[in-house]
């Protein structure tokens, strides 16, 4: 009863006076106890932040007092990286290059030293990191303990303020409406979940696409049930949860209004529209294919000016729904589809219905019943076949409207890599301008290269190695979580070279990946159709996406030459060329909503069998 009355008392105060309590009582008065610190990487237990920094330094590589100043972080900073590290070894990613293990073992004999501080430094910057990832992580109010110096000379934190500017902050409250009712079913799904003692069941199919990095920040909720006593700084974990998810839900919607409003630009559309292999591809698919769309009912995923809807009502569709989350042109294929006779508007002959929300959003504004549809179509390709991370709201359709037997257009989607050789470069053009040799700038462009993608027209003949497939996709069995991925593969010098790439040694200066979609003959039976745009055929709007290597490296065919000469050479250099080049790519969703971080491990295999690795680069696009 004192109990009830205890819980009454707190929930009438929060109600009242609407604030969020400090930090200050984190350490409580009844914990005499000396904290255990335990390692970001490992099981270790530590008395003293000293003694547990100098182990990860030592042990796991991670550097935290170097990290700090070399980086001058700040107390917040600091609070971020830590929560990041975390965060990353809970899923067993290396924190630096993002790639995945089966084990924390084989994550700890991955770890590595970072090459580049300000390269990384990015990946905590997001404020989601201000979320204690760990419950009661003791790490986090007693890191800044092992610095220089009195604590009396350390910058006061003011543990109020931070949790004014999230939970308190006017941009926040002024959150879009429709947003509410999916964060609350988020964060409802989760304390389920974790309650219910199943990880598994961390997946929202409420239309809000949280990054899958999110999905483990939330583990301590199952202890801010309803009705139980809790300790202040779990009641604080309660106040945060909610600002935090605030401010990811306000971020996801910031970034879904930047990326549908530029889909209201007609030259955009032009440009998709203009892009032969791209139309013809699914033209041919739609019209050539009459015993898979006449009489159907056709859903268009991201229907932008209504082409795609247009084919499908031109092949005998007897129902089309055109959904298009910008308003500017859900308009635009209204007035088209009317302007062509082919609304559905009392028009006896119009079959489009043209839908403005986001796919998730769809049961808001039209009744569709679920698994109804016959035939789901839609363009959501990006660079890299993944950047724009449409994808899922595609398979969000498809679990939810498609028939069993149902067709989805394309059903099939392949991503490929190959190395390239200088001319896929900007050296030769710094070479020789106008008879000057400016070949500085090019060492520099490449040096910047290496650092971001390009995407680019790249010609085939710059084409130096043999093609490998990195991954397939088969749209009608995959899952979400198969958009991240890592593989490995192997590359070759291509027998049929150029004549300006026929000597005994080629430099290879990075891998370019290009994709294909198949529209199979397992719905296609009369007209199966291929969109590719590989560097070998018709150039598309989507080019190629380059990655360039921080140095080239030399190859040479296994056939030209004999075993390596005895030499202190390094493995890839003029010297001791490899033979062939094994990578390692991982590709997943960004903690940044729509964008797609990629790593890119490389070794060498010289001739006799011996083995370079290079760094591992990291990318986002």
């Amino acid at each position: 009863m004192a109990e009830k009355q205890i819980a009454h008392e707190y929930i009438e105060e929060e109600e009242l006076d609407e604030e969020v309590e400090g930090w200050d009582d984190w350490m409580s008065d009844e914990d005499e106890t000396e904290p255990q610190l335990l390692c970001l990487f490992c099981d270790g237990n530590y008395n003293s932040v000293d003694s547990l920094f100098d182990h990860c330094a030592s042990t796991h590589s991670f550097d935290f007092r170097n990290i700090r100043d070399s980086l001058g972080l700040d107390f917040y900073s600091c609070f971020k990286l830590i929560n990041y590290v975390r965060s990353q070894v809970y899923e067993c990613r290396c924190w630096i290059c993002g790639l995945p293990f089966q084990s924390k073992i084989e994550l700890q004999s991955h770890l590595h030293e970072v090459d580049n501080l300000k390269d990384v430094a990015r990946f905590w910057e997001d404020d989601r990191y201000l979320k204690p990832f760990m419950p009661e992580d003791s790490l986090l109010h007693s890191f800044m303990e092992d610095e220089d110096g009195d604590k009396d000379d350390c910058v006061p934190v003011n543990g109020e303020e931070l949790l004014d500017e999230f939970a308190n902050s006017d941009d926040i409250q002024r959150m879009i409406l429709d947003e509410e009712d999916g964060l609350n079913s988020v964060l409802d799904d989760t304390d389920s979940a974790i309650m219910n003692g199943n990880k598994e069941d961390l997946s929202f199919s409420n239309g809000l696409d949280l990054p899958r990095s999110l999905d483990k920040l939330t583990v301590t909720d199952a202890e801010t049930a309803e009705h139980t006593i809790l300790p202040s700084h779990k009641r604080k974990d309660k106040h945060l949860r909610v600002s935090f998810a605030n401010v990811v839900a306000k971020e996801i919607s910031n970034v879904n209004e930047h990326y549908f409003g530029a889909y209201g630009s007609y030259g955009i559309h032009k440009e998709m529209i203009s892009d032969k292999v791209r139309t013809d591809a699914y033209r041919g698919a739609i019209l050539n294919n009459p015993s898979l769309v006449k009489g159907s009912t056709v859903l268009d995923v991201g229907c932008g000016t209504g082409i795609l809807s247009l084919f499908a009502a031109q092949a005998g569709a007897s129902r089309v729904i055109a959904v298009e989350a910008s308003e500017k042109m859900a308009m635009v294929a209204s007035q088209i589809a009317k302007d062509n006779g082919l609304l559905l508007d009392g028009n006896r002959s119009g079959v489009i219905s043209v839908v403005q929300c986001m796919i998730e959003e769809l049961d808001k504004q039209l009744t569709v019943p679920r698994h109804s549809v016959d035939v789901l179509v839609s363009e959501w390709m990006g660079y890299c076949l993944l950047y724009e991370s449409m994808l899922g709201s595609v398979l969000y359709a498809r679990d939810k409207w498609l028939k069993p037997g149902g067709a989805i257009l394309p059903d099939t989607a392949t991503i490929f890599v190959a190395g390239f050789g200088k001319g896929g470069t900007s050296i030769p053009f710094w070479e020789n301008v106008y008879g000057f040799d400016m070949s500085c700038i090019g060492k520099e462009v490449v040096e910047d290269a290496a650092q971001v993608p390009i995407v680019d027209v790249i010609d085939s003949q710059h084409i130096v190695t043999n093609t490998a497939t990195l991954q397939t996709f088969d749209l009608l069995t995959m899952k979400s979580e198969g958009m991240d991925f890592t593989t490995s593969c192997e590359l070759e010098v291509k027998r049929d070279l150029p004549e300006q790439y026929q000597s005994p040694l080629v430099s290879c200066y990075g891998v370019v990946l290009w994709f294909e979609t198949g529209f199979t003959r397992r719905f296609c039976k009369e007209m199966p159709a291929v969109l590719s745009t590989s560097p070998y055929t018709p150039k598309t709007h989507w080019s190629q996406t380059i990655f360039t290597f921080r140095e080239p490296i030399k190859m040479v065919a296994s056939e030209n030459v004999g075993a390596d000469a005895e030499t202190s050479q390094a493995l890839g250099t003029d010297e001791r060329p490899v033979s062939r080049i094994q990578s390692r790519i991982s590709i997943a969703r960004a903690a940044q909503h729509r964008s797609i971080d990629i790593s890119l491990e490389v070794s060498g295999i010289g001739l006799d069998g011996r083995k370079r690795s290079w760094p591992v680069q990291m990318f986002n696009l």
